[in-house]
Formats: structure tokens, C-alpha cells, sequence
């Protein structure tokens, strides 16, 4: 049974549309127009289309950003990725963590990218929920009001290889070099951070669980539900490919997530230049792309010293 663990306005949030440049070279965005309410920024993602997928000059709807967290468990590397029913597109999909970006954080995504791991990555001890810091950030603690955080146990965030071409907000380059690229189907900027999620040495019945908001009766409402964790872990072959497997993580055990008719977020799509075209990949096509190495394909970071599992 599904718990509920928080309860947002949604006419809170307010984003302001892009101006977005790009060249070979690299990609810069600013601010564009007035704040956009909820509606009003879905009310602009509608597709768009570039004549050159290198240089061009575009309007956009909104700023995203992702998290490719890996996490190591038990010697073995994994991506951990969420479940998303995907109320404008009509599809669910397996996605990196992932939100949009506010209005006042549209010069810091990365300070919105560590505050989405927060909200929907969920940690669970027998004793107690985690906390998180990035460097010397300590990320927060949404939903401390019902779950309890551990005092004296956390995870740490820390960068992985940034992408070998610039993004700038303006003139300012961004912190730890996301990868960027356009989604023309919904005109939107998306970010993608890579991660790792290190954990202390001493947990073996963790548990991790995904929280996701959903819009009902004109409030954003925040579940978890043991029963059905939406957190999955998608592990790396010794040759650093994804393997055809998924699992999700309940206290310290894996278990098997069937694979067949999945479908994932178009982030894991071809990216040619700077853009994306699909709305989504299937599994099993995503699988072969790694037979093609000409694929434009974001792969795993190779795993640092220090992580633990």
C-alpha cells in the first residue's frame, strides 16, 4: 500500500523559456521572455525542428535536468533508473532522475540536479531513512515531516566524467560539464549530470524506493510504495555495457525485474549533434545499439577507487 509523504502546490513553481545557441563548438541558453507557470510551460513544448543538428538558434519551452547516478553494490556497478508514467506524453518509461528547473535556478542546475536525487531517490535502513551530501552540500531532507533521517549515517554524491563539449548559462560555463541536448518533440533543454551515489560501507539490507509527484485534484501529491519501489538498478558487463538486466533492491536483496515490453525515456535515444528525436527507445533496441559503436550513445564512466557495497 502506498504511503503519501508530501503535498505541493503546483502554482508554485514558475520557469522562464530558453534561448538556446549552438555550434559544434559547444552550447550556451539564457532566459527568455516572462516566468511560466506549470500549464503555461506544457502549453510550449511542442515540437520543433532544426535544419543543422550542430549550429542553430532556437526558442525553447523550459530547462531539465537528469542524474545518471551509477551505485555500486556488492562489487558490481549499476545505473539506478525510475519508473515514470508520463502524464503529457500518455507512455511510462524508465528514465534517469530527472525534474524541471525553476525559474531561479536556471544559472545552477546543478543545485536543482542534487535536490531531485533527494526527492525521488529514497534510502531506506532498517533503522532509518538517509541523507545525502554533495561535497560540502548537504542535500535536504524533504520529507522529514513523515520519514525519519538517520543522524549519524549518509550517502555521498560526487561527479563523474563531464562531456567533452561546453555548456554555458550566458557567457558562464556550467558546473561539472553536463551532457546537453535539445528534445525536439517537446522543445524543451535537457541536462544529464553523471554521478556516483557512494554508500557507507556498513549497510546489507538497504532498500531503495522511488518517489515521484502526480497531479491529482489540482495538487502535486508525493507517494512511496514498498509493494512497488519504482527504483530499479541496470547493471554494466565487464566491458562496461549495460547488460539485459534489471533489478530492483529490497532490503539488501535483488530482485529480477522482467524486461520485456519496456520502454525508456529518450535520453538513452541516438543523439545526433546536439539534438534528440524520439519520444522514447524500447528496451530491446536500446540493447542493440551498443552492437553499433557509430551510435552517439553516452557510455558508463569507469568506476573510481573508494566505492563501497
Amino acid at each position: 500500500m502506498s504511503t503519501i509523504i508530501a503535498k505541493r502546490n503546483p502554482r508554485a513553481f514558475k520557469t522562464l523559456p530558453l534561448f538556446v545557441e549552438a555550434s559544434p563548438e559547444g552550447l550556451s541558453y539564457q532566459a527568455l521572455g516572462q516566468p511560466l507557470n506549470f500549464s503555461q510551460m506544457l502549453e510550449r513544448r511542442r515540437p520543433v525542428e532544426v535544419a543543422d543538428s550542430q549550429r542553430f538558434a532556437l526558442e525553447l519551452a523550459n530547462l531539465g535536468v537528469s542524474v545518471r547516478l551509477t551505485l555500486t553494490w556488492q562489487g558490481r556497478d549499476y545505473w539506478l533508473l525510475v519508473r515514470q508514467q508520463r502524464q503529457d506524453r500518455g507512455d511510462v518509461v524508465l528514465k534517469p532522475i530527472s525534474g524541471y528547473v525553476p525559474a531561479h535556478e536556471l544559472n545552477l542546475p546543478l543545485l536543482t540536479a542534487i535536490q531531485e536525487v533527494a526527492e525521488e531517490c529514497l534510502l531506506q535502513t532498517p533503522q532509518c531513512w538517509l541523507t545525502g551530501r554533495f561535497g560540502d552540500t548537504w542535500l535536504p531532507a524533504p520529507y522529514e515531516n513523515v520519514l525519519h533521517y538517520c543522524d549519524n549515517t549518509s550517502f555521498r554524491l560526487s561527479p563523474l566524467s563531464g562531456a567533452a563539449r561546453p555548456v554555458s548559462c550566458g557567457s558562464m560555463p556550467l558546473l561539472e560539464r553536463p551532457r546537453a541536448y535539445v528534445h525536439l518533440p517537446t522543445a524543451s533543454l535537457q541536462l544529464v549530470y553523471d554521478m556516483r551515489l557512494e554508500m557507507p560501507g556498513n549497510l546489507r539490507q538497504l532498500s531503495l524506493l522511488h518517489a515521484d509527484e502526480c497531479l491529482e485534484e489540482g495538487t502535486l501529491i508525493a507517494r512511496i510504495d514498498h509493494d512497488s519501489p519504482d527504483l530499479y538498478l541496470l547493471p554494466f558487463d565487464q566491458d562496461r555495457r549495460p547488460a539485459d538486466e534489471l533489478y530492483t533492491l529490497q532490503q539488501g536483496i535483488l530482485h529480477p525485474v522482467d524486461t520485456r515490453d519496456l520502454w525508456l525515456a529518450e535520453s538513452f535515444a541516438p543523439q545526433d549533434g546536439w539534438v534528440v528525436r524520439d519520444e522514447r527507445i524500447s528496451w530491446r533496441d536500446w540493447q542493440a545499439l551498443w552492437d553499433a559503436p557509430e551510435q552517439n550513445l553516452a557510455r558508463p564512466a569507469p568506476r573510481r577507487s573508494g566505492a563501497v557495497g
